[in-house]
Parts: C-alpha cells; structure tokens; sequence
C-alpha cells in the first residue's frame, strides 16, 4: 500500500523561510531591495506575483531577518483570518516591522479596507516597515476605499518574475537537499514536466515524496514519484 497509516517522526524540524534559501533568478533587484529594508525606517513595500512566485518566503524572510537583528517581526496571512480577526491588526504600529500577505483576498471588503488603512497609517506614523503582498499589481486590486489605494501607492513597488524551468529545477534541487534527499536531476525533471510548475506547489511535492517515502521505506525514482503523483491526482501525464 503506498500511503501507509504508520507516519515517520520529523526528525528534522522545517527550516525557517530566509533569504538565503530562496532562488533568485530574475529578482535580484527585488529580493536586495527587501533585504535593506530592516535598514531603512519608514520603508513601505508593495509586492506582487503571480501564485507560487515566492512572495510568502519573501515575507517570512523579511521577518526573520529582523529578529536575527533583534528587532520585532509580524507576518499576517489575510487569507487564513475570519472576518472578525480586524482587532488583531490593533498594536502592530509597535513593532519595527509588519509583513501583510495577500492582500488581493480582502480586496472589496470595506471592513477590512478600512481597518487595513488605518493600520498602516499608524505604521506610518509610528515610522515603522510595512511588505504587503498581492498577487496582482495594485492597478489590479478592487479596492472600494480610495484611501487605501493611495497609501498603498506612497511606497515602493515591486513585480516579482516567474522564474525559468532552470530556476525551478534550482528550487526542486535546493529543498530535496534540505530534507536530505538528494533527488536525482531525472526525477527532478520530471516532476518539473508532469506537474503544477508554480514553486510553491514543487515544493509540497518535494515534502509528499520525502514523507511517503519514508513512511513505506522507498527509494525515490521517477516510476515511484508517478505512482505518488498518481495517487494524489497531481499528475499531468
């Protein structure tokens, strides 16, 4: 049976998200800009790309980066909160740096507008660091509150690329190895031809195929993988 109920120990905790890990490609500009960020108070970011380009990574490296320098960090997920989390944006004009992803989730919705506006222009005021993410440009946003849109365009903004299939090879590569697994560039190829090519989906393959190989003691080749892929109806063959 390929999906056995007996699931392996993490013997390894997930690596924290941090700029080191993640693959360049056509956003050196970006990824620098982000990084001089924890040096430039006041700093305001807007950054888009398409699902799975990287923004979440970016985001959650920005945050440990600035409590590697023991500053203080908050990364807020907009599509994983109800509606009544609003209160939780209360407070974080505090902190040295606020991260916002996916900002396009609440676009249209004039409560969360305006509690998001005046979120940030306390941020503003308090000269504290902003990163909001969307995976559309801000012309592209919906937004009802026409205040919202202006303060969102006062600060820099930023296009992630998508990256080429040699990037994504990189990205497949670099976390197999942190999971210590060492995929062969065939089976790397592979999922790369016969999957969904965003990073972000690449990557939770990477993480089912570690997982289920442990779990039945497998080694993994390419019939292996086809046959995971299969069974989670994620192949595209």
């Amino acid at each position: 049976m390929l999906f056995s109920p007996q699931i392996p120990l993490p013997l390894t905790p997930r690596r924290d998200s941090r700029f080191e890990d993640f693959v360049v490609g056509p956003n050196a500009a970006v990824v620098e800009a982000l990084k001089q960020m924890p040096d430039e108070p006041g700093a305001h970011v807007f950054l888009h790309g398409e699902v799975g380009s990287g923004k979440t990574h970016l985001l959650n490296a920005l945050c440990y980066e600035t409590r590697e320098r023991q500053g203080r960090a908050f990364y807020l997920a907009l599509k994983r909160l109800p509606q009544d989390a609003v209160a939780s944006l209360q407070g974080l004009e505090d902190l040295d740096l606020v991260c916002v992803d996916d900002l396009h989730v609440i676009a249209g919705d004039r409560t969360w507008e305006e509690a998001l506006f005046h979120c940030f222009n306390r941020i503003r005021k308090a000269n504290g660091r902003l990163l909001v993410s969307s995976v559309k440009p801000l012309s592209g946003l919906d937004i009802s509150l026409p205040d919202l849109a202006s303060r969102l365009a006062w600060g820099l903004r930023l296009p992630l690329k998508p990256l080429s299939d040699e990037d994504k090879l990189a990205v497949i590569g670099r976390h197999s190895d942190a999971l210590g697994l060492g995929l062969s560039e065939e089976v790397q190829r592979y999922l790369l031809k016969h999957h969904d090519r965003s990073t972000s989906a690449l990557i939770q393959t990477v993480e089912t195929l570690h997982r289920v190989a442990l779990t039945n003691k497998r080694r993994i080749t390419i019939p292996f993988a086809r046959e995971v892929l299969q069974a989670t109806n994620q192949d595209t063959e």
